[in-house]
């Protein structure tokens, strides 16, 4: 999957970001209202040696109370995956004595760091949060309003960056506090093995031993939905109530997870935001990626193990480059792809997702939600957005987003979605064509197969910053769902204008959470999605319920 953090950088678009205010729960935010808040004056944070205090299995950790919510950063939920255990599926954690400082964020996954902050204005906007990188990563943390016996719903959040990058806190937009507050839920996020070392399928070339090679980056996210099972009760949670949600990349691991026989009982509401899938990589192609890496190694197949020797840095610069190979050499053939889940018929089908009325997760609810402005480039780039009608056609039929172009077509394609939107722009008519919602309405199309109810979004609210040429961006919707937009201010501007819509979006997904069923939060009344009718709720200052708005231009595609 295309790395959605270059792609951003290079074109500057809006991605994933961080706001610069301290963390402030909703209920006590004054953020642009000049009020203090009610606890201003009272102590915030607890910390001592008899102060949060939590069992796990493998021993007690301590974490702090912050505002009200105890706070876990960094638990181990599998052992360290550098050198033998490279390649091989997760591992439980080595028990400990004694308590384990949660106070601090578990290592990020190897993955590619240079010049992560190069673009002043994307690290303006999406500095991303950052520290050590290593093998250990297999760390999650925790937000909830008590340790007690309360049986919470639980909230299990994957995050972006395609395959390739990202960690479970990257952005401030994905802090469990105001969340948890809200709605009384435990919040869960997880780091998780990436790209080369979580996802280079060796089978083909080191046999049963590396059967699951090509998967252990999922495996991962199992085994943290399973710590979530046998642990959560000790955090007030209830792991018979488990929403798992993801954006861009972490929406595509939703899907995946809920096609995985090994996550079966563990998922129990499922929410895909800005990124869907309905079927798994080719396992012809991953088997032949793994060739093009021990060639590059300059290894026989007898000598596999000593992938796992490799430093991880040199290893995915090795990895990498049999990629870009594998890539060119390939392509004629009519093989595509890269470091992602693998369709190899024991974790994952080789068919397609959601297929059987009766099948994996036939039970799981689950809410898409995309945003209007997915790809965009005029945010810092004032000509873009001064283009005309022919220049928007033309740029259409070279490129559309992170697809190819539309050559002839585009002009028609074009054409239909400014009457869709008649008071767009010409950039924006160009933006919405490229943002399309074909792969979320083919996943929607899919999980209407089965009994469980579908809810379709499309988030449109747009931010009055950067000239207003920041528009829905990806990654704009997250700090809505999770009521932090008095957090994300580069994001949305904080302010009265987003928090209204962030109340109604968030009150939905908890109701959601507990009941399978968005309706009761404050949004218009929201009917389940059908493939005939295509109901989407619009989501903007001013929320409505739309039976398929784009389909005949989407169509078009």
């Amino acid at each position: 999957m295309t790395s959605r953090r270059n792609f951003f950088q290079t074109i500057g678009a809006g991605a994933a970001g961080v706001g610069l205010a301290s963390v402030l729960p909703i209920s006590g935010c004054a953020a642009g209202t000049g009020e203090k808040s009610s606890l201003s004056d009272e102590q915030q944070l607890f910390v001592g040696d008899d102060i949060a205090i939590a069992h796990t299995r493998y021993g007690k950790v301590q974490g702090f109370i912050l505002r009200g919510i105890y706070h876990y950063r960094g638990i181990p939920y599998g052992a360290d995956t550098s050198g033998k255990n490279r390649f091989m599926p997760p591992k439980p954690p080595e028990a400990w004595e004694g308590v384990r400082p949660a106070v601090w964020w578990g290592n990020s996954a190897p993955q590619n760091m240079d010049n992560r902050y190069a673009n002043a204005w994307a690290s303006f906007v999406d500095a991303w949060n950052y520290d050590d990188v290593s093998e250990d990563c297999l760390k999650l943390n925790v937000w909830t309003p008590a340790t007690d016996d309360k049986k919470r719903p639980v909230l299990v959040w994957l995050h972006g960056g395609g395959y390739t990058n990202g960690n479970g806190i990257e952005q401030d937009g994905y802090d469990g506090e105001n969340l948890s507050q809200k709605g009384d839920i435990v919040f869960v996020s997880i780091n998780h093995r990436l790209g080369p070392i979580g996802f280079s399928d060796l089978s083909g070339v080191g046999g049963e031993k590396y059967a699951d090679s090509g998967n252990v980056g999922v495996l991962d996210m199992v085994a943290a939905l399973e710590w979530v099972r046998d642990n959560i009760t000790n955090f007030g949670g209830d792991p018979g109530n488990v929403t798992i949600m993801g954006q861009s990349g972490g929406g595509a691991k939703v899907c995946v997870l809920a096609a995985m026989p090994k996550a079966k009982g563990l998922i129990h509401k499922a929410v895909p935001l800005s990124g869907s899938s309905i079927e798994a990589l080719n396992q012809d192609y991953s088997r032949k990626l793994g060739e093009y890496i021990l060639k590059e190694a300059g290894l026989s197949a007898a000598e596999v193990d000593k992938l796992q020797e490799i430093p991880w840095k040199d290893y995915l610069q090795l990895a990498n480059a049999a990629a870009r190979k594998a890539a060119s050499e390939l392509a004629p053939t009519g093989m595509r792809g890269g470091f992602a889940p693998v369709a190899d018929g024991v974790n994952l089908p080789k068919g397609k997702f959601f297929a059987e009325p009766d099948g994996l997760s036939s039970d799981v609810p689950m809410l898409i939600c995309t945003t209007f402005h997915e790809w965009g480039a005029a945010r810092t780039n004032p000509e873009i957005e001064a283009i005309t009608a022919e220049k928007a056609i033309e740029m259409l039929r070279e490129r559309a987003g992170f697809q190819g172009g539309l050559g002839d077509k585009a002009a028609e394609v074009y054409e239909a979605y400014a009457k869709v939107f008649p008071g767009a722009k010409p950039v924006e008519i160009m933006t919405l064509v490229s943002s399309n919602r074909k792969s979320a309405v083919a996943t929607a199309d899919a999980k209407t197969v089965q009994k469980a109810p579908v809810y379709m979004a499309w988030f449109g609210w747009e931010p009055p910053l950067f000239n207003n040429r920041m528009r829905a961006f990806h990654c704009l919707d997250i700090c809505f769902w999770f009521a932090n937009t008095d957090l994300m201010l580069t994001h949305t501007g904080g302010g009265k204008r987003p928090r209204l819509l962030s109340d109604k979006m968030s009150a939905s997904l908890l109701q959601f959470m507990r009941t399978g069923d968005p309706n009761g939060g404050g949004l218009p009344q929201w009917k389940p999605y059908t493939a005939e009718t295509g109901e989407t709720m619009v989501l903007n200052d001013v929320s409505e319920l739309k039976n398929d708005p784009d389909r005949e231009a989407r169509q078009l595609i």
